[in-house]
Order: C-alpha cells, then sequence, then structure tokens
C-alpha cells in the first residue's frame, strides 16, 4: 500500500531523485500510452495531466499539441520542481505544473477537453470520489486516458524480485492505494462507471520493463529496485544483519534476466480510456 502522504514526503522525493531510471523503466509504455493519448487529444483547448511525476506524459503531450494548454498536477513538490525544470528546458510554453489534490486542484481551473495519466492514479484514499471530481471537471464527451499496472504476478519486475527475499505481492482484498490496486479489470470498469464516466475501454499492454543498462545492468538494477518499489520497502523494513543476504538474493534474480547490456522484465499494464458524462446523460 502506498498512501497519499508517502508521495508528499519520501516516496515522492525518492522518485524525484530517480527519475530519469523510472522514465526509462516506464519507456516502452509511455509510447503505448502517448499514441492513446493522441489519437483523442484536442488540437487546441486544456488538459490535465493526473499524478504528472516529473512531467514526461505533459512533456510530450505538449510538444505534440502546441496550442493545448496543459496542466500537470501531482502530490509531490518534488517532483513537481523536476517537471518544471524539464518543461523550461523543452522551452514548452503551454504547459505549467501545479503541487496538490488531483481533484481539489482541477475544480477551479475547470472545464478541461482532456484528462491523461501516466500510471498516477492508483493511490486516491477513495478513488470514486476522486473521480466523480476528474469527471466533473471535464467538459462532457472528453476523454480520459491513462495507464495502469495489472497484477503483480503478471509483473515479474516486482513479484519474482520480492520474492528471492522471501517475500510476496498478496492481491488487496478489494481496493487499497498502491501500484496493483487497479489489477482488476472489473472493477476499474465499475469504478469509472460509478464515478459519471461511459464509453469505457480497458485494454492490455504488454511491454518491457528497463531496469537496467551499462556495463553491469544487474549492479543497475538492484540500486534501482533498493530505492524504487516493493523490494525498497522490504530491504528498508529489514534489520541492517539481514540486509547483505538480501540484496546478494536480488543480484541472483536479477543476474538471470541480463541480455547483453540491458536487463529487462516483461511487464503488463492497461490502457484505459473513457468519456465524462454530462449532467442528466
Amino acid at each position: 500500500m502506498t498512501a497519499a502522504p508517502e508521495w508528499q514526503t519520501r516516496v515522492g522525493d525518492v522518485w524525484a531523485a530517480e527519475w530519469r531510471r523510472t522514465d526509462r523503466s516506464f519507456a516502452a509504455l509511455s509510447q503505448l500510452l502517448d499514441a492513446a493519448i493522441l489519437a483523442v487529444a484536442p488540437d487546441a483547448g486544456r488538459a490535465a495531466d493526473l499524478g504528472c511525476g516529473a512531467g514526461v506524459t505533459s512533456l510530450a503531450l505538449a510538444a505534440a499539441r502546441p496550442r493545448l494548454e496543459i496542466m500537470g498536477v501531482d502530490l509531490s513538490a518534488a517532483l513537481v520542481a523536476v517537471a518544471q525544470e524539464r518543461a523550461a528546458q523543452h522551452g514548452l510554453d503551454n504547459l505549467r505544473f501545479v503541487t496538490g489534490m488531483v481533484p481539489q486542484v482541477l475544480a477551479p481551473h475547470a472545464p478541461f477537453d482532456l484528462a491523461v495519466s501516466r500510471h498516477g492514479v492508483m493511490f486516491f484514499d477513495d478513488p470514486v470520489a476522486a473521480f466523480r471530481g476528474i469527471a466533473a471537471a471535464l467538459r462532457p464527451g472528453a476523454p480520459l486516458v491513462f495507464s495502469c499496472f495489472r497484477s503483480g504476478a503478471e509483473n515479474p519486475w516486482a513479484s519474482r524480485t520480492i520474492a528471492a527475499l522471501g517475500g510476496r505481492l498478496d492481491a488487496p482484498a478489494g481496493y487499497a492505494p498502491g501500484p496493483f490496486a487497479f489489477a482488476d479489470r472489473e472493477m476499474v470498469h465499475q469504478l469509472l462507471s460509478d464515478a459519471g464516466f461511459a464509453d469505457i475501454s480497458v485494454t492490455p499492454a504488454d511491454y518491457p520493463y528497463r531496469a537496467g543498462e551499462g556495463t553491469d545492468p544487474a549492479a543497475d538494477a538492484a540500486d534501482f529496485f533498493r530505492r524504487i518499489g516493493p523490494v525498497s520497502r522490504a530491504i528498508a523494513e529489514a534489520s541492517e544483519a539481514d540486509r547483505p543476504a538480501l540484496l546478494e538474493r536480488l543480484r541472483v534474480v536479477l543476474a538471470e534476466q541480463v541480455a547483453g547490456d540491458v536487463l529487462e522484465f516483461p511487464a503488463a499494464a492497461w490502457i484505459v480510456t473513457a468519456r465524462a458524462q454530462g449532467r442528466g446523460q
């Protein structure tokens, strides 16, 4: 479970420091998501990037739609700072970033013509209420496009690495904020329907999750995983005496995935599309 306060502090700070490696791990998925976004994105108007992180999805959209005004929103001030710096470096003046809770930030700036997110919407304490707020901030018929992980079992970058440390990824009973919160396709569909969305599509997207590369991809991946994801929590919670053995187990399973100068795991996500319903629809 990864709740909102962690994104405002420890988790957000680590992701801000590791944005290059997290963007690398999601690079192949980002291509699929960006294509899905551009298939429905208007040429002009206003868009919101929900849980924008370090801004990669906003940056791609801003470059592809220069007449579209984009606002990225994230709980982490550290991630927003990184996103702002990247936008300035790219000279994109149709893009800005704001720190705060997504529905509350969107409301004063509504209506929006598009909402997007790369893995940024699985951490709401009350997802139906949050998506109702998102729907209310969209014009009737405006599209929502986001990605999220499928189950931990379908994502061995998480399930195999945590198993190597003697742990396991248990599917939560019902909804719990976290990376695999939207693994259940039917639950996602029902949640969006209850929140005021229609024309809902939940499509599988398989991609290579690049965890390491360079002269020693396994060492690169081990360093990444000890800072990001389920393994990082397991190592942090272990005693100082147990950590060397855990890290050695991790290195062994990671070494099995090395191919040349890269280390990749198969990964499994959903790409979700929907449209906001207007009042009375």
